[in-house]
Parts: structure tokens; sequence; C-alpha cells
């Protein structure tokens, strides 16, 4: 494994640490360290993002479901040749997580050394990378999560209404600003910028994304576009400079101009015969400022020069456009016309099964009561062992377990966290049930942060257990993490629910 333990297992392991210290495979240079924001726009940086840190691939595995289909949010589905994936952290945090496709990257250092290096940025106009992973042959890049879809999506998919023109000259100076910060930090190269890159935070507010600050791959292309779309000094030698990031800049406000995706010698032929009315998005029903359209208009054909050298440079897009703003202190998700997150109602109360009342109350000696019954019933399936894998070492292993479970019974909780640490450590056969039981022995003897990541950790072997989700709907409460204690226990009985409609293995 190439891959550091995150933070958050030397926080809630520090017993194990001699255990837990893979190889680093490219120490930060100290300077690397993120722990506050760089100033920028405005008011600054990205108050409130983590430190730039690495993952391990457990953590993000069981972040993600094991990486299920249903969390890809990667516009092209399952078929995009690196997925994105909505993830949420043990501490509760949503992610996206970038997995690039096997060996793009095949030099675990210059990963690292690249996602270093994007790491460092801070701002509020970005979606910001918040850290990354190198384990075997893996590779991904963990990014904050914008829940509020693309550009892309509000412009081209739209349902109940587009976007409003006030609010496509603020994404277009958002944008701008977040490139001018990218090129003023020293990286001014972005690869494949288009409307699927610029995305929705939980206020509205117009962000990119850092995943186009690192190709796909180390020798991969930098445009996925049409050729139509690609900058022409690209077509040429391959290259891409901070001049073609501009033309792409160019290719995005043109789709904010029309709300479709021009190629752009039809754009500008079309503002060369001054048609600029036909070029404008019919759905804004002529609610823009001609001035403004005329302003952007000429923004867009300046980007989208051939020579690369007359093309405006990011300090000259955010000085044209910073004036044209018509609502300034208009909240964003208002004018983008999504509702603001609001806390979710309860959920109807179903019966609930003797472990979701356990858990419900609290009732850790029922709960202990519940494990000790069921036993193993629910690890059936989850493991498939050989004849030659029956060595010494492997009766051992369930020796450590058996003593485990001896001191479970007996409710001699700290000996039965060793005796399952060393059954876990071995790694040969993975338990939902051991870690569900450690877990339980960890809430009791109140280290809830580790009851947490157990509790994870069992339901990343086995998705749809309830129990795993009743376990951390327990350490949540004892976090004093209240209304996702709640939702988990309601993902819990729901998973119950659906088990027992379909007749499948119970909590």
């Amino acid at each position: 494994m190439g891959c550091c333990a995150s933070s958050f297992l030397s926080e809630t392991h520090p017993e194990k640490d001699h255990l837990n210290k893979p190889q680093v495979l490219h120490p930060p240079p100290p300077s690397a360290v993120i722990d506050s924001p760089a100033a920028g726009v405005g008011s600054g940086g990205g108050g409130g993002v983590p430190s730039f840190s690495e993952f391990s691939f457990s953590d993000l595995k069981a972040a993600t479901n094991n990486f299920s289909s249903d969390n890809i949010v990667s516009e092209s589905g399952e078929k995009a040749p690196n997925l994105v994936y909505k993830g949420r952290l043990s501490n509760r945090r949503w992610i996206a997580v970038k997995k690039f496709t096997k060996m793009a990257w095949p030099d675990p250092k210059q990963f690292a050394e690249e996602a270093w290096g994007v790491g460092k940025l801070r701002h509020k106009r970005l979606a910001n990378l918040i850290g990354y992973c190198c384990d075997g042959d893996e590779r991904l890049l963990v990014a904050e999560y914008m829940p509020n879809d693309t550009l892309a999506k509000h412009l081209f998919h739209w349902e109940n209404q587009t976007i409003e023109w006030a609010m496509r000259l603020r994404v277009a100076l958002y944008i701008a600003e977040a490139l001018d910060y990218c090129s003023t930090e020293g990286r001014p190269l972005y690869h494949d910028m288009n409307a699927y890159r610029v995305l929705f935070d939980e206020d509205g507010d117009p962000r990119l994304s850092c995943f186009g600050l690192m190709k796909n791959s180390r020798d991969g292309k930098s445009y996925s576009t049409n050729l139509a779309y690609t900058p022409p000094e690209y077509l040429k030698n391959g290259r891409v400079t901070p001049e073609s990031v501009t033309y792409s800049y160019g290719t995005v406000l043109l789709d904010l101009l029309s709300g479709k995706h021009i190629p752009p010698s039809h754009a500008l032929d079309m503002i060369r015969g001054r048609n600029i009315i036909l070029l404008m998005d019919s759905h804004l029903e002529g609610n823009f400022s001609t001035e403004e359209a005329t302003t952007v208009v000429g923004l867009a054909s300046q980007c989208l020069q051939y020579e690369p050298r007359e093309r405006p440079s990011t300090k000259e897009l955010v000085a044209t456009l910073s004036p044209l703003q018509p609502k300034p202190d208009a909240p964003s998700d208002v004018m983008l016309g999504i509702p603001k997150h609001e806390e979710a109602p309860p959920t109807p109360q179903r019966p609930r099964s003797p472990m979701g009342e356990a858990c419900s109350r609290m009732d850790l000696t029922a709960i202990h009561q519940i494990l000790v019954m069921t036993h193993y019933k629910d690890d059936e399936g989850t493991n498939e062992l050989s004849f030659q894998e029956w060595t010494q070492q492997m009766r051992d292993m369930l020796e450590s377990r058996k003593r485990g479970d001896f001191a479970f019974r007996d409710k001699d909780f700290k000996t039965a966290i060793d005796c399952y640490s060393q059954f876990i450590d071995v790694g040969t056969i993975v338990s939902p049930t051991v870690f569900a039981r450690r877990s339980l022995c960890y809430l009791l003897c109140d280290q809830p942060d580790a009851a947490l990541r157990d509790g994870m950790q069992a339901q990343c072997v086995y998705p749809d257990w309830p129990t795993a989700f009743y376990i951390q709907s327990v350490a949540l409460a004892k976090l004093n993490m209240h209304t996702d204690a709640a939702d988990m226990l309601n993902e819990a009985a729901s998973l119950e629910e659906k088990k027992q409609r379909v007749g499948g293995k119970g909590s």
C-alpha cells in the first residue's frame, strides 16, 4: 500500500500508530501544508476548506459506498474515461472523488507532486482540491463537492427556468476571477475549459472545478471536446498555453450568450455580420441589456482571436466584466432558481426492529445483547477461502477472533478490542460483524470517533447491511451530530424494510 493513512486514522487509533505507517510517496514541503485560505478576490479565499492531505484508499472506498455506480456524478455517467463520484467522509463532509483510469499516472511521485501543486490553491471561486490518493496503481483526487450541478446542465438541459442575464454575467466574472487567481499563483494552465467545468455550490455561486488544473493523464490530451472548440494553436503543436485557456474561456462566454454550444467559427461569423441579437439566447426573451451584451460579445470575440498574443489577459477579463453586474447584492440561489438548502422534514416513523429501537434509544447494553445473539450469520458470503489458506496463521487469526468473542460476551470490552484488532490486522478474512462488534466496544469505552470509523468499515464490506448504519447512527449521536444520526437511523430502517421485502439477509 502506497497511501498515507488519513489524519482521521491517527486520531481515532493512536494506539495503532506503529501498525499504520505505510510509506509516504512524496512528503509535502512545509509550504504545501494548507491551513489557511489564500488571499483572493474581495474577502479572499476558501474559508472552511480543510487542509490538503493524502487520503487512504479505504477511506475513499467507504466514502463512496465502494465506488457505487449510484454515486457517479460525471456528466457522461459510467461512459466517462475518468469517473467522478460523490462521497461523504466520516466527518460528514461531502466530497467529489475523481478516479483515474489504471496507469493514467504510472509514476506515483509525479502524480503526488502535481496534486500538491494544485492543492496549494485556496479560493472562493474554486471548487478546491482537498486531497489525493496513490495506492498501488490507484490514482484519485478529492475536491469540495458542489451540489447544484454544472453550467452545462443549467444552460443546455434546464427544466424549470433558464439562467437569467444577471446570473450569466456573474458566472462570467466569477470564472474570470478564478482563472486570474490561478494565474497569479503560478498555475495559469487549465485543461479543457468548458461549461461542464463550471459548478454551482450550495449557495448557488459558480465555481471553477479544480480537476481541470491537472491533465487526465501524464501524457494525455488536454482537450476532450470536439476539435471545433479547440484553440487553433493546440491543433498545431498539442500544447496548452495561458492564451489557450483564454480561448476556451471565450467558448464559455459564447455558451452564456447563446444558451447553446456554438462552434466559435460560426459565432464569429455572426459577430462579424453584426447579428448579435441572433446570437443571443431566445429563452432570455429580450430580458438583457443590449449594451452589456455588446460588451460581452466583444470580449468573447477578443478571446477567440486566431493569434494568441491578441487575446486578453485574465486581469483584462476581470476588469471588463466587473462593472457589468446589474444585481450585485442578489443571492445566487435566487437568480439561479434553486431552493436554498434547508433541513429535510423528519421522515415518517416506521416500525423499528429490536436493533433499530436499541440504537434510537442509544441503549448500548441492548445492542450488545443483540450482537451476541446474532453471532456471525450476517457474514455469510462475505468471504470465500481456499483449502490452501487454512494455514497456521489462519488458525491463529481465528483464535484471536474467538478470544475476542469470549471477551465481548463477557463484557471485557478492552480485551475484545485488542483481540478483534489482531484479527482485523491480518486481513485474510474481512468480517463486517467484527467491525460492528469492535465499534460497539469503542462506544462502551467512550471512543465514538473510532466507533464511527469501524461502522463505516462494516458498511464498506457489506454496503447494504442495516447494522452498519445503525451502529454509525449511535456513534454520530455520541459525537453530538444529531441530524446526521437521525438520517443514518432512517437509512438503516429503510434498508431493513427493503431486505424484508426481498427476503434478503437481515440485520
